[in-house]
């Protein structure tokens, strides 16, 4: 179970009696997710609502850092004020939004209805694409930014602390990172648009009932950077087995026909989407290496292949914009 920080039922209760949210009913801890203690809470309802309620209790560890969580706050209301199905950070009766907990920041955020898919299809990669493209436009005007620590100066940065260690995962890996780093930092894009990026769309961070998306979560690799990047990274977490032996073309097709008809892509876009793949598969090769290298074996988060996204990775040095997007 992915929860760090542990806290008893009668910590929570005396927490939620800050907020208008009712009397803890049950607590349980939530195993999705990697970066965060999470607790499903049900209360009895508050004084508007005498119906049991459910919110998520998060409390934040190391990876996030609490400077950052006014700029999620403000992203997903802006979001949300736009018709945006997030979930919303919960003021309590002093209007805060932010809270500390067993030592940590928390906050108490809305619960919203939906599965996460493990394996999509093609109608519910077309909801997912949709559904993305309809945050790029509800994003428009929000005025903040935050930088992306994981851009390609990151991953200089996680290849150096991962070194010769790389070459224990897939010998010749350490090679064959740099050589991508180098034609990254030669094929980059600089000039195509952007704004407020999710970064990190995996079919667990989306919530569906059948094929349609409830509810988008998990910004908390949020960032502004290239606009399309965010539809790459998208595009390596739902159209490949999870192993990433197996590329499905029908929902990489019907992921970019989503995006397109709610936000459309550029020709610019197009042609630059092949590299903006590459250096997403880079991007989660290389922090699943560095978790591999320096997450101990018997942790509590069983640590995930980074050679999943080194095959994605081969696909994309070989495929091009048509293929990858059903054009």
């Amino acid at each position: 179970m992915a929860v760090y920080t542990h806290v008893p039922a009668e910590d929570i209760d005396v927490f939620l009696a800050r907020y208008d949210a009712g009397r803890l009913v049950s607590a349980k801890g939530i195993a999705e997710g990697v970066e965060n203690s999470n607790y499903l809470l049900e209360t009895t309802g508050s004084s508007d609502n005498d119906e049991g309620q459910r919110f998520i209790l998060t409390l934040y560890e190391k990876r996030v850092d609490e400077e950052d969580l006014p700029f999620f706050m403000d992203l997903l209301d802006h979001l949300g004020a736009r018709g945006c199905r997030v979930p919303r950070f919960i003021a309590d009766r002093e209007g805060r939004r932010l809270q500390h907990l067993a030592g940590r920041p928390a906050c108490l955020i809305e619960f919203l209805t939906g599965i996460s898919v493990t394996e999509p299809t093609a109608a519910q990669a077309h909801a997912a694409g949709m559904a993305l493209g309809e945050l790029h436009k509800a994003a428009q005007g929000f005025a903040q930014q935050r930088p992306n620590r994981l851009d390609k100066a990151g991953w200089h940065a996680l290849a150096a602390r991962c070194g010769s260690d790389l070459d224990q995962i897939e010998p010749g890996l350490a090679g064959r990172v740099r050589d991508e780093l180098a034609w990254l930092d030669a094929h980059w894009p600089s000039d195509l648009p952007q704004s407020v990026i999710h970064a990190d769309l995996f079919p667990d961070n989306v919530l569906m009932l059948g094929d349609h998306v409830t509810g988008l979560i998990d910004f908390y690799f949020s960032c502004t950077d290239i606009r399309a990047y965010d539809l790459a990274v998208t595009h390596s977490a739902w159209c490949f087995s999870n192993d990433g032996a197996s590329w499905f073309g029908d929902r990489a097709a019907a992921l970019g026909n989503g995006y397109s008809e709610a936000h459309g892509l550029t020709q610019a876009e197009r042609d630059a989407f092949p590299t903006l793949c590459r250096g997403a598969a880079l991007r989660f090769l290389l922090t699943r290496a560095y978790d591999w290298i320096n997450t101990p074996a018997d942790a509590l988060v069983t640590r995930k292949d980074p050679t999943a996204y080194l095959r994605r990775l081969d696909f994309y040095t070989h495929a091009d914009a048509a293929e990858l997007l059903g054009a």
